[in-house]
């Protein structure tokens, strides 16, 4: 990491606290750069890693204090924290006013995120002004704010084996919410009851709670991609998607099955379905070191366009289909996003005009879909109309292929109608 920060100075504050009304707290949401480089998750603190020939981690906390702790909980201190991250640098927040500017003025360029404003925002202008005055004698201080991510979004797009086991665990409480949300689907019943049941699931097993809204959709709300209102009832007869996640250790699971209300597919609901897990197959197939996102995509797309060829949905050879973008009124979103601390977790796709290349370590989504939208349903398509299905897996490579994080959750139609306990 220090390496990679040269002479500059990172600066990393916690995420806000958010209030729902007046006084009201919001459950408090760590900021994962800062977890990631330190693994603090208090509310108000600040890291600050300072590059050169003597690298060190600053860190800022709050202090004990005992009447906030008896509304809020308990505060570790600075004392606590130091022994927990192992940096002798760790001091109250009351004294980020005298030793954060110094801090910052050690750096040739400071590694922040603007935006929040604040105290911390405005020591970094500060520090970039006297820079500014004095640094054409000196030749000190910093000339210029870059992105963190610059730097940590590489460092996080390959995970170590700590946290793949993190995501292991994440995906293991996901699909007992799955199996869970399975169990609860009837016809005429709350899209909201399946989502208690798929979260209070997750709560059962350890996890913090879902990492995102919840998504079942019932019906035509299946073909919604991130429909999360889960206000209607299940209809006689349509599908239930479920996609959800649940976050471990602040790492997240993030799995999507399609179930049928009535206990199996309709012929229709099943051709539909098998095309998307066949297609979920093929692009799993292509995940390996030294391939892309873009090619676990292309097999999506090309076993997806043929499938709805097969369906007489679209007209056409498969290679002319794909260049037209035929099957994109039905299949709208890309196949995969990394996973980790964040549901959506941070890398680029391409870098330099060319695509990233797959290396063990990468955790990511595969997720194929149909969505048989009445808007996009014209003649050939009318037998399908409402119809909406995803099916989405967890993988990480490995040093030959991947692993799939989530391959204990069936996806074969006959296994996926035995999940419902009919």
């Amino acid at each position: 990491m220090f390496e990679r920060l040269g002479n500059g100075v990172m600066v990393l504050p916690a995420s806000p606290v958010q209030r729902s009304s007046r006084d009201t707290e919001r459950p408090y949401v760590p900021d994962r750069e800062l977890h990631y480089l330190t693994g603090l998750t208090d509310p108000e603190s600040l890291g600050v890693l300072v590059g050169g020939s003597e690298p060190e981690l600053v860190i800022f906390v709050r202090e004990r204090d005992p009447d906030a702790e008896l509304w809020a909980g308990p505060r570790l201190g600075p004392e606590a924290v130091a022994e927990l991250v192992g940096s002798g640098g760790c001091h109250p927040l009351s004294e980020m006013g005298e030793r954060l500017p110094e801090l910052l003025g050690r750096g040739d360029r400071i590694h922040f995120r603007p935006g929040r404003g604040g105290p911390v925002e405005q020591y970094v202008l500060d520090a970039l002004e006297r820079a500014r005055e004095r640094g054409q004698r000196t030749g000190s201080g910093p000339r210029g704010i870059l992105d963190p991510g610059e730097i940590l979004d590489d460092l996080r797009l390959v995970k170590d084996e700590h946290e793949i086991e993190c995501i292991r665990a994440a995906c293991r409480v996901t699909i007992d919410g799955q199996r869970a949300g399975a169990r609860a689907i009837l016809p005429g019943v709350g899209e909201w009851v399946v989502e208690a049941a798929i979260e209070g699931a997750f709560r059962m097993a350890g996890a913090e709670g879902p990492g995102f809204d919840t998504i079942v959709g019932s019906g035509a709300n299946a073909c919604i991609l991130h429909y999360v209102a889960n206000g209607a009832c299940v209809p006689e007869g349509g599908l239930v998607l479920i996609d959800a996640g649940a976050q471990v250790a602040l790492y997240h699971g993030d799995v999507t099955r399609t179930y049928p209300a009535a206990g199996s597919f309709t012929g229709p609901q099943r051709d539909v379905y098998t095309i998307v897990e066949i297609a979920l197959g093929a692009a799993v197939d292509t995940v390996r070191p030294g391939a892309t996102i873009g090619d676990v995509h292309g097999a999506t797309v090309r076993s997806l366009t043929g499938g709805l060829a097969d369906l007489g949905v679209l007209k056409g050879d498969t290679d002319g289909l794909i260049e037209q973008g035929a099957y994109k009124p039905f299949f709208p979103h890309q196949t995969s996003h990394w996973l980790g601390l964040d549901v959506h977790d941070p890398g680029d796709y391409t870098r330099h005009g060319e695509p990233r290349r797959l290396a063990p370590g990468m955790v990511f989504t595969v997720e194929p879909g149909l969505y048989f939208r009445p808007d996009v349903c014209q003649d050939r398509a009318a037998a399908f109309t409402g119809i909406g299905v995803r099916v989405e897996d967890d993988v990480a490579v490995t040093d030959t292929a991947c692993e799939v994080l989530t391959a204990s959750l069936p996806t074969g139609a006959a296994e996926v109608e035995a999940l419902l306990g009919r």
